[in-house]
């Protein structure tokens, strides 16, 4: 069927809401702070309402899901009738004993109960009382909305019209190219969710699920002005961003083609999947095809109902499914980081490295480059009181471009249905960070 058989309303059903997910989830606004999207102001906005009672929120979301998932557990047939928490409940021993272990330390964070160490100001506190906060608001807005991208054909028409870029340069899908966009202006979290929907729904095999999950889920605008800011750098921000972009760019060609991202089965989450017809048919340019194809899936969206519905899942799966990976996994990392010298020992390698390539105090920028696994703010922290401006700036861009932090990204990825594990996510860090370290201060170098 061509464009012009379309009916009106058929026209308005795809390119209304797809318009209204655009403005929510892409389109830059200035202000005050910067550059952000919509869905992060209004994540902003409901974080600043709650800001007193999202700590309690977040106890008592994470509590519920470590007793329901201990009862579901106990009793595998507790949920059968409802597939969704089913699903969301019912899952293996490793996951049910990590929710169990975040119940416990959101209990000990928000009564401050046992040492310091579990509900510090930068350890539990930090979690608890900061980025789970966002994560909340976050999440909250961007599930909810997210159907707005996902079910009404944006997909399917950016995806025809990026695949002559996404294929040849990364051995993507088109589509994979609004997942990056989202996070890029808006947060690395939305990127996330939004490619493990797509893994779970069949668009995207194993292989590219993990592929975008650990190299697309970029830092956003905003948060990397957050991290230049604090080394003292603002006024450098420009170059900062390009030399990111560049660094970036670079691991995301290499990352792909080698393991463990490489070796990832390029086969779908379930056997009925099919997942995206690329070929252009005869009698159709890119535009007209992808425009057919995005009529044709918002043809399937029939009530307002099914439409918050599955936002409100989003949401739960989410809330439910990532934040107790989040406290647990980020605590475990900050304690380590805030109270051993377990980083300062695995920063030692790379002395000799940072001083081959004539970074000054290279012996202090050691100690901050495997600790961003962590938590990506702690290098630029770490680095605040270094004298030299060269080598803050190179920690900070280092900092971004790793990408993979365990309080948030990396804990998201292991909560969600992404097929990435603990192992894969440190090796895809300390990759990014070889491959990333000699580009940063190569233009480092050029502009100090």
């Amino acid at each position: 069927m061509q464009r012009n058989n379309y009916s009106f309303g058929e026209h308005i059903k795809f390119i209304l809401p797809s318009l209204v997910g655009i403005l929510l989830f892409i389109t830059p606004v200035n202000t005050d702070d910067g550059y952000t999207i919509p869905i992060a102001l209004l994540a902003n906005w409901v974080e600043g309402i709650l800001e007193n009672q999202l700590s309690l929120i977040m106890l008592i979301i994470i509590s519920i899901t470590a007793i329901l998932t201990l009862l579901a557990k106990l009793r595998p047939t507790l949920f059968e009738r409802t597939p969704f928490f089913q699903s969301l409940f019912y899952t293996s021993a490793f996951w049910t004993i990590t929710r169990v272990v975040a119940a416990i330390f959101a209990v000990m964070v928000f009564f401050q109960i046992g040492p310091e160490a579990v509900h510090g100001e930068a350890t539990g506190q930090l979690l608890l009382g900061d980025l789970l906060h966002v994560l909340f608001a976050v999440f909250l807005f961007a599930g909810l909305f997210l159907p707005l991208l996902m079910n009404f054909g944006l997909l399917e028409m950016f995806g025809t019209l990026m695949t002559k870029v996404m294929r040849p340069l990364f051995n993507l899908p088109g589509r994979s190219s609004i997942d990056s966009l989202a996070s890029w202006i808006g947060d690395g979290t939305i990127g996330v969710l939004l490619t493990s929907k797509q893994y779970e729904e069949g668009y995207y095999t194993k292989r590219e699920a993990a592929v975008i999950g650990t190299t697309f889920s970029v830092v956003s605008i905003t948060f990397t002005l957050v991290v230049i800011s604090e080394v003292e750098l603002e006024h450098m921000f420009l170059p900062f961003y390009a030399t990111v972009l560049v660094a970036g760019l670079v691991a995301a060609l290499i990352m792909p083609r080698i393991p463990p991202l490489s070796r990832k089965a390029d086969s779908y989450v379930n056997e009925k999947a099919t997942g995206i017809k690329e070929e252009i048919p005869a009698g159709h340019n890119t535009f007209t095809f992808g425009y057919q194809k995005a009529i044709e899936r918002s043809r399937k969206e029939t009530s307002v109902y099914k439409f918050f519905k599955e936002g409100g899942q989003n949401v739960l799966d989410m809330w439910m499914g990532v934040a107790p990976v989040v406290m647990a996994f980020g605590l475990i990392a900050l304690m380590i980081a805030d109270n051993t010298p377990l980083f300062q020992w695995l920063g030692m390698p790379f002395i000799p490295l940072l001083e081959l390539m004539q970074v000054p105090f290279a012996e202090e920028a050691s100690q901050t480059i495997l600790i961003g696994f962590a938590d990506m703010f702690l290098p630029a922290i770490l680095a605040a009181p270094i004298e030299a401006e060269i080598t803050r700036f190179i920690i900070a861009a280092l900092s971004v471009t790793q990408l993979i932090y365990m309080s948030e990204v990396g804990g998201l990825l292991l909560g969600s249905k992404v097929p990435v594990s603990f192992k894969d996510l440190l090796i895809i860090f300390l990759l990014r960070t070889l491959i990333t370290l000699p580009i940063i201060v190569f233009i480092a170098h050029m502009l100090f």
